[in-house]
């Protein structure tokens, strides 16, 4: 489904050089659960934004769906990740003037799409949300706004999730339940790679890459990530 090939990302030149990530291979299969685990400065979240299109890389190729993604430009990246992939990250990002109903919405809007109230209600049933449906995220505990955000990244239908730490701002409770429902979305035949600095989280993983100085020094795989 996803494949990294030889990735490497510089910033900068000379001696303000900076080696993101040093020739980076992984391979993310259709079911896969990927947890990406590092210290801050490993090159975790620049992993992550490259398989999402959201940065270049300097170097090697990205491939989804037998599709390479790196060399593609602005406006064919948008209709992949519209079509394929879901990011989820730690901070919501929602809009504080719109309902959780009409942030859901957002995606299909943009697509062009009208008269998805059903669909977008439906998703936020799917995450236990329908009777908050036209509350502010102000409104809105720091879990129930990252269940919106999710309900946001699945109303296009991905593959593919990208997670980027989003159960940092949780408590611990309310964490586990953000990752059962990845844990569920998984079950279901979603693709998930999660970045994560805690080795508790990233059980819940059925393969943990290890990233240190934007290079992979680890690999474990499981059967199955741990119960949720």
């Amino acid at each position: 489904m996803l494949e990294v090939k030889n990735v490497s990302k510089v910033y900068g030149e000379g001696t303000a050089k900076v080696v993101a990530l040093d020739n980076i291979s992984l391979l993310v299969n259709e079911g896969d659960f990927t947890a990406v685990m590092g210290p801050s400065g490993s090159g975790k979240s620049t992993l992550l934004n490259i398989i999402g299109g959201l940065d270049h890389v300097s170097s090697g190729e990205v491939i989804l769906d037998g599709q390479r993604i790196d060399s593609l430009d602005e406006n064919a990246l948008v209709d992949v990740r519209r079509g394929k992939i879901a990011y989820v990250f730690q901070q919501y990002h929602l809009i504080p003037s719109l309902t959780a109903l009409e942030n859901v919405l957002l995606p299909l809007t943009f697509g062009g799409a009208n008269n998805n109230n059903r669909k977008a209600l439906d998703i936020l049933r799917r995450v236990g949300l329908e009777k908050r449906a036209d509350h502010k995220p102000s409104q809105l505990s720091g879990g129930e706004q990252q269940r919106v955000a999710i309900a946001r990244a699945l109303v296009n239908d991905p593959s593919l999730i990208l997670a980027d730490e989003p159960t940092g701002n949780m408590d611990r409770k309310t964490g586990k339940e953000i990752l059962a429902l990845f844990h569920q979305l998984n079950k279901e035949g979603r693709s998930v790679v999660m970045v994560t600095h805690d080795p508790e989280i990233a059980g819940y993983a059925k393969e943990v890459v290890v990233l240190q100085d934007g290079r992979i020094v680890d690999k474990v795989n499981r059967k199955e990530g741990n119960k949720c």
